[in-house]
């Protein structure tokens, strides 16, 4: 599938998940701008992808949780591209711990960072997709957009909450040639995940290599991780669709994990 120099914008994607978007994107001929929090992150992973592929990415200084910070940084990719023809909402944390000890700070900062970055980022991107009609909106959800497990209220709580914003999204963006889906990894090693182990196995009083055995991979089909590579992929196809057939819909990549 090839993006012919669509716009992409990735929040989160000077490393990880988003790092493996941006550089599919970029392989696909799209132009892709970085999104992140740390500039200097970011655009060190620009000058990466521009190496291989001239002037194809682009950093940009993004607090997903401010509305002026999403708004600039979204207006800095128009004036240099012209437009916004997809928008990869990735950026993501996660704190673990138990209902009665989530700290409140911690539960606002969550769904901060994943629910209300999801909401500015599309408020921003959707009036230039509208005007060109045409333009995809993706969501990284998770398996616990649709499932849940111990220990992650605010991550499950925000992740379930991205599938109804996308449905939105998509019930009003089609008349205007807009789509938006949601991508669902299973546990993908990451430096978030590689953080989570030692925290559940304090928490669960199990071994991290139990957590990563039992927990995280005990109910895949083959007790692999999803890679980022994986998720790049279907971040590709959600990208590239040529129609609104394919709207409104989640996509779950998690080794059998969850089969919702």
């Amino acid at each position: 599938m090839n993006l012919n120099n669509k716009v992409c914008i990735v929040t989160g994607a000077a490393s990880g998940i988003g790092l493996a978007i941006a550089k599919r994107y970029a392989a696909a001929g799209g132009k892709v701008a970085i999104a992140d929090l740390k500039l200097d992150a970011a655009q060190a992973a620009a000058d990466a992808i521009n190496a291989d592929h001239a002037d194809a990415a682009l950093a940009v200084a993004m607090d997903v949780t401010s509305e002026d910070q999403v708004n600039a940084g979204v207006a800095q990719v128009v004036a240099k591209w012209g437009t916004v023809d997809v928008l990869v909402s990735n950026a993501g944390i996660q704190i673990v711990n138990p209902v009665e000890a989530f700290a409140y700070a911690d539960w606002k900062k969550m769904l901060a960072i994943h629910l209300d970055g999801a909401f500015l980022t599309s408020k921003a991107v959707l009036p230039h997709m509208y005007k060109q009609g045409s333009g995809a909106v993706i969501f990284m959800g998770s398996v616990h957009s649709k499932e849940a497990s111990p220990l992650k209220s605010a991550y499950v709580t925000a992740k379930h909450g991205l599938l109804g914003l996308s449905r939105v999204i998509a019930k009003e963006g089609g008349a205007k040639g807009v789509r938006s889906n949601v991508i669902c990894p299973g546990f993908v090693r990451t430096p978030l995940v590689d953080k989570q182990i030692p925290e559940q196995a304090k928490e669960l009083g199990i071994s991290e290599d139990e957590v990563v055995k039992k927990v995280m991979l005990g109910q895949t089909v083959d007790g692999e991780f999803t890679t980022v590579e994986d998720i790049a992929e279907l971040a590709l196809f959600f990208a590239a669709f040529p129609s609104n057939a394919l709207t409104g819909q989640s996509l779950t990549a998690s080794h059998g994990w969850s089969m919702s």
